[in-house]
């Protein structure tokens, strides 16, 4: 399953969480990573993932902003663009 990047945010103890959604924003995946160990390993556009490793998303707000954001992405980059 294709997931593309949608939200970044990160907290005081510099983690950073990546969200990718499906371009109709029913599933996302959270990846976590410290800023360091990003600059080694840059998040990417989109992710590829296990139908079992994705989470529903309840919210219909929450499901709209993601399914557009996601397929923005999808229209304007490659899947492995660094971003």
């Amino acid at each position: 399953m294709r997931l593309w990047l949608v939200e970044r945010s990160h907290d005081t103890r510099n983690v950073v969480t990546i969200t990718y959604a499906t371009t109709d924003g029913d599933r996302i995946y959270r990846r976590q990573a410290t800023v360091e160990r990003l600059s080694r390993s840059p998040a990417t556009a989109a992710t590829e993932r296990d139908p079992e490793a994705v989470e529903t998303v309840d919210d219909p707000d929450r499901r709209e902003r993601y399914a557009e954001e996601a397929s923005r992405m999808a229209e304007t980059h490659d899947p492995d663009d660094e971003v």
